[in-house]
């Protein structure tokens, strides 16, 4: 267990590093300023593919843990990503089907 001041080091540490992943995006893909960059294809690319593999990945992780777990228990699971993603196809409204998803996850959830 650490002491208060090696755990006060820590925390600002941790803070710090969580601080610059955030703001780093902001600052290195900001509008106008940076005019050259903007018009560099290979960050026209990331800034396109960047967010959607970032949600496929979550997407997985979320759904493959449980199954990994237990297949005969991750029925709320499939079931409501699969509501979800059918949802977001016919709607194109992301609030409307992960707010739906959810929704129908809690209850299937307390159903079984």
């Amino acid at each position: 267990m650490p002491h208060i001041p090696e755990a006060t080091i820590y925390i600002f540490a941790m803070a710090a590093a969580i601080f610059f992943c955030r703001v780093f995006p902001f600052i290195f893909f900001r509008g106008g300023k940076t005019r050259g960059l903007r018009e560099n294809r290979f960050f026209t690319f990331i800034e396109m593919t960047a967010p959607p593999i970032a949600m496929a990945v979550l997407c997985f992780n979320a759904i493959a843990a449980p199954i990994k777990e237990n297949l005969s228990a991750s029925l709320p699971v499939i079931s409501a990503s699969l509501l979800t993603a059918l949802l977001h196809i016919w709607k194109r409204n992301a609030l409307l089907s992960i707010f739906s998803g959810t929704a129908f996850f809690m209850l299937i959830q307390r159903l079984l």
